[in-house]
């Protein structure tokens, strides 16, 4: 049985990720592991005097992550697709190159937010960072970018649909 890494954050883009990992594995016969990490808030001098409720805040990340993680594992099990939910803390590249390889993946499929190149040399892309060292094929599913579209004239101005 093939093994499907499938890493969600839980942005707009999760859904069509499960959808793609769900396609590939009933394509082969595979099992889907959802996976999801949690990072910590980076902390700053700034932030010291709320340093005491960081436990708290990721204590109720943790939770709704799990409850996120339940919906989309009974959402494959309804699809038919065997699953399995992981969720860890910490820099999600280096969670999903660990499970990628612990798990022996055949394949990882995740999401592109689509952030420009500006922010990704701030921030990083976990995407890329996967990417460049992932030791399985990566199915990168595109973010969807709404577009507007020319519809019809109606009264002499342009209505768009996006």
């Amino acid at each position: 049985m093939k093994t499907i890494l499938t890493p969600v954050d839980f942005s707009g883009i999760t859904d069509a990720v499960v959808a793609a990992a769900a396609s590939l594995a009933q394509a082969q016969n595979g099992r889907v592991v959802l996976l999801n990490v949690t990072q910590p808030p980076i902390i700053t001098s700034e932030y010291a005097p709320y340093l005491v409720n960081i436990g708290e805040i990721m204590l109720v990340s943790e939770k709704a992550a799990a409850k996120q993680l339940e919906r989309l594992a009974g959402r494959l099990k309804e699809a038919g697709v065997e699953s399995d939910t992981l969720q860890f803390t910490g820099p999600p590249s280096t969670h999903i190159l660990k499970q990628a390889e612990a798990l022996e993946a055949d394949y990882i499929v995740m999401g592109s937010h689509g952030h420009t190149a500006f922010y990704d040399l701030l921030v990083g892309s976990t995407t890329h960072g996967v990417l460049l060292k992932a030791p399985c094929p990566v199915l990168v599913v595109p973010a969807q970018v709404k577009k507007a579209h020319p519809e019809k004239k109606a009264g002499g101005l342009m209505a768009l649909v996006t």
